[in-house]
């Protein structure tokens, strides 16, 4: 049975390597960058939730977005 992602606080790299998890850091963060900034919707909600382009922690809301969009890594 696979396990329930976790809605939590994640930081912006960790979270980036959920869904990344077979390349470096810094790669699994600008894929995930390139993925957030390729839709418009996803980055002006994640604004209305308080994102910034160099915010290092990710709140529960702004996880519930991203994987409302993405679905769970």
């Amino acid at each position: 049975m696979d396990k329930q992602f976790e809605i939590r606080t994640y930081g912006f790299n960790e979270l980036a390597q959920c869904y990344f998890p077979h390349v470096t850091k810094s790669s699994a963060s600008k894929l995930f960058s390139n993925w957030i900034y390729s839709s418009t919707s996803l980055l002006e909600k994640l604004k209305e939730l308080g994102w910034k382009k160099r915010s290092r922690n990710l709140t529960p809301k702004q996880v519930k977005a991203l994987i409302g969009h993405f679905d769970p890594p």
